[in-house]
């Protein structure tokens, strides 16, 4: 690696996995890439969507928007509807939670470097979307109460440098909420290599609750909520990713889907994926 832990800024680091290193301070893992900003970018074109990560990411609306739900009546809980008036969300893909919180705040504003979501969004949804990389877009002197990065913060190549902009736009007691894997999970950790959210290259960084708490704090972040937050999951979803991207057996996933065995709904709590909400101190 070039460059130093974005936790802590050490060069020492130790093979954890093939491909993946831990930094021998702090304890972050990470993917051992040599990919500039603008390939990571590329990955997340319409196929990531449709056909590479997800069978059909907006034939799910419905099931993940359960899932925003979910971590909105927990964020709530932490929310001043005097003071928390402006929402952004970083990594919005198709506005499917901009969606539900639309006329909640005053302000509801995502950014995705995803050109065909940020379109549906603006288009079918009519949100206000940007289609852009965060660290190259001027948000001018426009601050946010409310910043949420949910399942994203693995994707980014350099998530120090996008907490260190959006901190300079949020002021004293706003929130940042991320949801993301714990990599020190008792399922992380008996999975070893084979965890399911190991998966570089669109998987970049693997936070625990220890780095991830102390890499808020190194931007005036400290986190006043973590817990393993569950999810819902169709059929489908899984059996795609478990048949398809796992095996490589479209025939049998394609045979279930002709058999209507992949329209089924249900939740689910691996307890490896942590949902952590931070003020701004």
């Amino acid at each position: 690696m070039k460059n130093g832990c974005v936790v802590c800024g050490s060069t020492h680091y130790k093979p954890l996995y093939a491909g993946i290193i831990k930094c021998g301070e702090c304890g972050h893992v990470f993917s051992d890439l040599d990919i500039s900003n603008k390939e990571v970018f590329e990955l997340y074109s319409k196929n990531y969507f449709c056909g590479e990560e997800y069978s059909d990411y907006l034939a799910d609306k419905k099931v993940l928007q359960k899932n925003f739900k979910l971590r909105l009546k927990v964020l709530k809980t932490f929310l001043n509807p005097i003071r928390h008036r402006h929402l952004l969300e970083i990594g919005s893909a198709y506005g499917f939670f901009l969606c539900i919180v639309s006329d909640q705040f005053d302000t509801v504003l995502g950014i995705d470097v995803t050109a065909e979501g940020v379109f549906y969004a603006q288009e079918q949804l009519k949100l206000k979307v940007i289609n852009s990389d965060l660290l190259k877009h001027d948000f001018g002197i426009q601050e946010f109460d409310v910043v949420c990065m949910w399942d994203t913060i693995e994707h980014l190549q350099n998530p120090h440098l996008y907490l260190k902009k959006i901190s300079n736009h949020m002021g004293s007691g706003s929130l940042i909420a991320i949801t993301t894997g714990d990599v020190e999970s008792l399922n992380a950790r008996i999975s070893k290599d084979k965890w399911r959210l190991i998966h570089p290259p669109t998987h970049i960084h693997y936070f625990s609750k220890r780095t991830l708490a102390r890499l808020l704090d190194n931007y005036g972040f400290d986190v006043v909520y973590n817990r393993y937050c569950g999810f819902y999951r169709s059929t489908d979803m899984v059996a795609y990713r478990t048949l398809v991207l796992s095996k490589g057996l479209s025939r049998l996933y394609n045979f279930l889907c002709k058999s209507r065995l992949t329209s089924i709904d249900f939740y689910l709590n691996l307890y490896d994926i942590m949902y952590v909400i931070a003020i701004k101190r």
